[in-house]
């Protein structure tokens, strides 16, 4: 079962890096937000059929985690794009990795879960890994608190759906892909009425980008493929939690800056850095600990 809950995190890992891969080559045709509401209805959608299709009834505790697993991943992703978009990735990025992979650690561990010599190895090479292939160069000083912040929301969105249990199949990950939806829908609705309120320059300038986006709206469709990368992640995250510790998995898991920065290699063509290199290999090293012990 070991065995299995690795394939499936490492798998969640992979398909999560590839929706951020995406998700980041299409914010550069249209905006982020417009991007992630679109991706995130998708996902909601995926969530709520594959929820129906495995069968179980859901129960008010699993829903509750769910709901609380989604203001995680949404709080989370709206934090980390706060950060990324003040030009400070070279701090918030690799916080928020590492702190999705280190916090559900301890909360396990008080749970009662055991981690083998080899696993705790893995662990041991799998948060610096992380660090060195989310860091990127860039301005140094500042998005501390914006990483801390999205760092804590993904450990919330993983700790979350490992309490919802087995019970519910599926349905805490549709809850949590609705609620989402939800915090991503209000923050729209709270910006579009900051930049009603804003000067009539300003209100100018946001008919322009509004107009700018409308233009794009032909190929916004695509948007949806980070959405159902995403939940499909989500999915084989959860299915692995039931298999595996919740630290294991969340670790793995976390992983999915290593794919990001590997299909930006190989699609891309971008330059790999040595610390790039370095924290592939301790990634690599850490599943291999993981799978030995």
């Amino acid at each position: 079962m070991m065995q299995t809950a690795i394939l499936l995190a490492l798998a969640a890992a992979a398909l999560y890096g590839a929706s951020d891969f995406l998700g980041g080559l299409l914010s550069r045709r249209m905006h982020y937000a417009l991007v992630g509401l679109i991706g995130q209805c998708a996902a909601a959608i995926g969530g709520v059929s594959a929820a129906v299709a495995l069968g179980p009834r859901p129960n008010v505790t699993a829903i509750g985690w769910g709901i609380g697993a989604g203001l995680g991943a949404a709080v989370g992703t709206l934090a980390l794009y706060r950060g990324l978009s003040r030009g400070r990735m070279s701090v918030a990025g690799p916080l928020s990795a590492v702190g999705a992979a280190g916090l559900p650690i301890p909360i396990d561990l008080l749970s009662g879960g055991r981690f083998t010599t080899l696993a705790a190895l893995g662990v041991g090479l799998a948060i610096p890994g992380i660090w060195l292939v989310a860091a990127q160069p860039g301005k140094r000083g500042g998005g501390v608190a914006e990483g801390l912040l999205a760092g804590v929301g993904f450990a919330a969105l993983f700790v979350c759906l490992n309490r919802a249990g087995e019970t519910a199949g599926l349905w805490p990950v549709a809850a949590s892909q609705l609620s989402s939806v939800v915090v991503l829908v209000v923050f729209a609705l709270a910006g579009r009425r900051a930049a009603t309120a804003a000067s009539h320059a300003t209100d100018a300038a946001q008919i322009v980008d509004a107009a700018q986006i409308a233009g794009k709206a032909r190929s916004a469709w695509t948007a949806l493929w980070p959405g159902v990368l995403g939940v499909s992640a989500t999915i084989l995250y959860t299915l692995s939690t039931h298999q595996a510790s919740l630290g294991i998995s969340a670790v793995i898991t976390s992983l999915y800056p290593a794919f990001t920065v590997a299909l930006a290699a190989v699609v891309l063509r971008e330059r790999t850095s040595l610390a790039h290199v370095i924290g592939l290999l301790l990634c690599a090293a850490s599943v291999g600990a993981f799978a030995v012990g």
